[in-house]
């Protein structure tokens, strides 16, 4: 006998694997997938996501090929299982495998799905991480002097699309994208004023998206407050499209969420992108000196 072969408990027949098993086996697999999730083992999850997909479709063929509708009774006894019965033997509702097939119907875009939303999910876990390095904090917050002195520049801040309710307090840009708003999804236009969050790969793909809107002409002007991360790709993209920086006169005193300073350990740069040069130049040459 096939050491991974079963037999059917009403039938006799061999079977691939145990139907009564899959919702624990769902079970298992969805906790490796959870922790491959929490420390981002991206092959470890889609191993995971594999077996629990090879599973799911293990099963919906044996519903198909097992299960009918309606309840036993002594007059319509026979080979299968009735809904009632697939369900108490297996501990799965008909709702559930009517989900998985619709779902397996493509695979690979079920699979692609799953993946996708397990690293938005990292990635946006990440952008609560405005953070200054090594403070300990997870989140904090631009001085409002150098939010007025981005307002003052541009003549206005239309979006924040790296931002949080508490954030907005100090920016009060026109219209702003939270963590749950997925930023990186929207379109921006106007002024942009934009603190991305430090942790990579975010700080990456908020930079090459505020690229790309500028280059479509929806975002008119921009200032980007980053570390002054000069050994960094996106640090080398940023500065190729600028047309001001301004590297900061010692280091920004990051504001936490009790309202504490944080103490970043390097320097920062202010990234200026729009027409309005001279203004920028004015306003924050009080704050560092101007390329």
């Amino acid at each position: 006998m096939n050491p991974l072969a079963t037999v059917d408990l009403r039938t006799g027949e061999l079977v691939h694997f145990d139907p009564k098993k899959t919702a624990e086996k769902t079970a298992k697999l969805e906790a490796v997938a959870d922790y491959a999730k929490r420390v981002k083992d991206w092959p470890l999850l889609e191993q995971a996501v594999d077996m629990k997909l090879e599973e799911q479709s293990e099963f919906v063929q044996w519903w198909r090929e097992n299960v009918r509708n309606g309840r036993p009774s002594k007059t319509n006894a026979g080979r299968g299982y009735f809904l009632e019965e697939a369900e108490k033997l297996t501990g799965i509702k008909q709702q559930t495998v009517s989900k998985w097939a619709k779902l397996l119907a493509d695979k690979e875009k079920y699979r692609e799905r799953i993946m996708l939303a397990a690293r938005r999910k990292a990635m946006f876990e990440a952008a609560a991480n405005h953070r200054a390095e090594n403070t300990g904090e997870n989140e904090c917050y631009t001085p409002a002097q150098y939010v007025e002195a981005a307002r003052h520049a541009m003549g206005g801040i239309d979006l924040d699309p790296a931002s949080s309710i508490q954030a907005q307090k100090i920016v009060q840009a026109e219209k702003y994208f939270t963590v749950g708003d997925n930023g990186l999804n929207q379109e921006w236009h106007g002024r942009v004023w934009m603190n991305p969050p430090y942790a990579q790969p975010l700080i990456q793909h908020f930079i090459e998206k505020l690229i790309a809107e500028a280059g479509a002409g929806r975002v008119e002007q921009a200032v980007v407050l980053t570390h002054n991360s000069t050994d960094t790709l996106w640090f080398h993209r940023l500065e190729a499209i600028a047309d001001r920086l301004c590297f900061t006169r010692g280091r920004i005193a990051f504001i936490d969420p009790q309202g504490d300073r944080c103490s970043p350990t390097q320097g920062q740069t202010f990234f200026y992108i729009g027409k309005r040069r001279e203004s920028f130049s004015d306003v924050f040459r009080e704050i560092g000196f101007i390329r």
